[in-house]
């Protein structure tokens, strides 16, 4: 008999209070105040929409140093069927240690029966798991001291859509910049175009999440890498990922049928040295009106 959405939420809710009883001290788990009243209203009349999907974060204290690691969790509403969303990170990890990190954490929850509840068996591996990262960074930074250089790569992905509107899809886009720790920007409207840069197996992560399950008027349009003795960091044009809205033209009916400002789009591009994207993005040279 297929599982349905109501009673995988109820799992969901079970679990939540669970790690609660588990991690009771403040700050220990951060969940939005709304986020569980909203699914219980759900549940009190599954005939209105889908509540937002669970998001919260279990923070970890390993090691002897107690040195903070934070599990990042969203929960699609079929999770225990389906698998959950989870990130780890901590600030004293490199980014290639805390992909290492999420590589194996991902590899491990995987090998979990689905219909599970699975978030506490994620947690339990991340504080058995995390201390041999935390040491490696630790060497890292002595190795830093001894002027080891490190090259890292920043790769930057240029995203056209026909158009971006749905409330839902740029909420997906915005959770799943963050989860992956991507700076950039979404430009809502007619035509619809995103950024991201970091690492690029979290660019291909996160182009692989959006595409999901069958986005088809999007393409990738331009990819950069860019190699650096230094931090990528360093190399990102956007200090966040923002929400990009210009002027709009046309009608706000039913359809939503509207159209950007392009000129606006072109003078905000050329702020970040992206001023030769327009062209690769519309096919023709831009021109900023007098």
């Amino acid at each position: 008999m297929a599982v349905t959405v109501t009673e995988c939420l109820e799992q969901q809710l079970l679990e939540v209070e669970m790690l609660f009883s588990m991690f009771p001290k403040k700050g220990e788990i951060n969940l939005d105040e709304d986020a569980v009243p909203a699914v219980q209203r759900y549940l009190r009349n599954a005939d209105g929409p889908l509540p937002p999907q669970l998001e919260y974060s279990v923070v970890l204290g390993v090691g002897e140093a107690k040195v903070k690691v934070e599990l990042q969790v969203r929960l699609p509403h079929m999770y225990p069927q389906v698998s959950p969303q989870l990130f780890a990170r901590s600030d004293v990890l490199h980014r290639q240690q805390q992909f290492q990190l999420n590589t194996g954490l991902a590899s491990h929850i995987s090998s979990l029966d689905s219909g599970e509840l699975r978030i506490y068996e994620a947690v339990q591996w991340v504080k058995d798991n995390s201390l041999p990262y935390l040491e490696n960074s630790k060497i890292s930074l002595e190795s830093s001291s001894k002027e080891v250089v490190v090259k890292e790569t920043l790769h930057r992905m240029w995203i056209y859509s026909h158009h971006i509107y749905r409330q839902e899809l740029r909420k997906k886009i915005f959770d799943c910049a963050k989860t992956l720790n991507l700076t950039g920007f979404c430009l809502t409207g007619k035509p619809g175009v995103i950024c991201v840069e970091g690492l690029r197996e979290n660019c291909e992560e996160f182009w692989r999440v959006i595409r999901y399950p069958n986005w088809k008027h999007i393409s990738c349009k331009h990819v950069e890498n860019i190699e650096t003795e230094g931090s990528i960091d360093e190399l990102c044009l956007f200090h966040a990922f923002e929400d990009l809205q210009f002027q709009a033209h046309g009608d706000y009916g039913l359809r939503n049928d509207y159209h950007m400002d392009l000129g606006q789009f072109l003078e905000f591009l050329k702020q970040h040295q992206s001023g030769n994207i327009f062209q690769i993005l519309f096919g023709v040279e831009g021109k900023l009106s007098d």
